[in-house]
């Protein structure tokens, strides 16, 4: 069966953490490391104008890394120092309102492969839906268990 009476606004997450485009990208990392989340929207004067994904993060650290030498980390450090969230940043981003069905959302996530979109109100970002909290909403919900 269909959800079709649950809205994107019902789900989201909130509040939602944000850098700007002019925001280093070892900030990007400390908010990685500290929270549970993979999806970074990038705001400027209460726009999204990017997202920045765990994995876009990844693929900036050198591969050497994985050896845990002091070498790697001072790059590392020094590449993630030097570059701008606005660099980094996918640019073209979907949105979605609160008022969107869930079944938009899921439309967005199979044809686009995105993992998260921004929901917007009037323009501002009011929260994000990942496919996890799509996944959590499904089983949370008695008819989805049948």
């Amino acid at each position: 069966m269909k959800d079709t009476t649950t809205t994107v606004g019902q789900i989201m997450s909130t509040p939602v953490i944000t850098v700007s485009p002019s925001d280093t990208m070892d900030k990007v990392q400390d908010i990685f490391r500290s929270n549970n989340i993979h999806h970074i929207p990038v705001v400027e004067d209460g726009k999204v104008v990017g997202i920045i994904s765990n994995a876009d993060y990844l693929r900036l650290l050198h591969g050497f890394t994985l050896f845990k030498t002091e070498k790697s980390d001072q790059y590392n450090d020094a590449i993630l120092r030097s570059l701008l969230a606005g660099e980094v940043m996918t640019r073209q981003v979907a949105t979605l309102s609160p008022e969107d069905s869930l079944i938009m959302a899921v439309g967005f996530f199979r044809e686009n492969l995105f993992h998260a979109l921004p929901v917007l109100s009037d323009g501002k970002l009011v929260g994000i839906v990942t496919t996890f909290d799509l996944l959590t909403h499904a089983y949370s919900t008695p008819y989805m268990a049948e």
